[in-house]
């Protein structure tokens, strides 16, 4: 291999890397929504990952992240004079636009049961 082959090679190698360098950091982003509902309503909805609150049901709720990624949640409902009740989900990032995932966000229901 003469000088120039080996110059070459070393370049488009180096490209290479770049180009990948520069496109794994801009990953195209979507998203998953989920649609937290409960009986009786107006439960609160927390976030076990982080203990943050998602809202009080019913509720939808969107996650964003990279093209095709998943991410488990888990959630509690909590209510006054009801036992709480905790449920886990995969979410998948899989919608082009936010209203794609709202449209398709997957139901989660939380019967609660009451204190005796």
């Amino acid at each position: 291999m003469n000088t120039n082959s080996k110059n070459n090679s070393i370049h488009i190698l180096f490209y290479i890397c770049l180009f990948s360098l520069f496109f794994s950091g801009c990953a195209v982003q979507q998203y998953g929504a989920v649609e937290f509902s409960s009986t009786p309503t107006g439960a609160e909805v927390i976030n076990l990952k982080d203990d943050t609150v998602l809202g009080s049901t019913p509720v939808r709720v969107l996650w964003k992240g990279d093209a095709g990624s998943s991410e488990k949640v888990v959630v509690q409902f909590n209510k006054a004079g009801y036992y709480e009740k905790i449920s886990s989900i995969w979410v998948n990032k899989r919608h082009e636009t936010r209203q794609n995932a709202e449209q398709d966000a997957v139901q989660i229901h939380a019967e609660l049961i009451k204190y005796k």
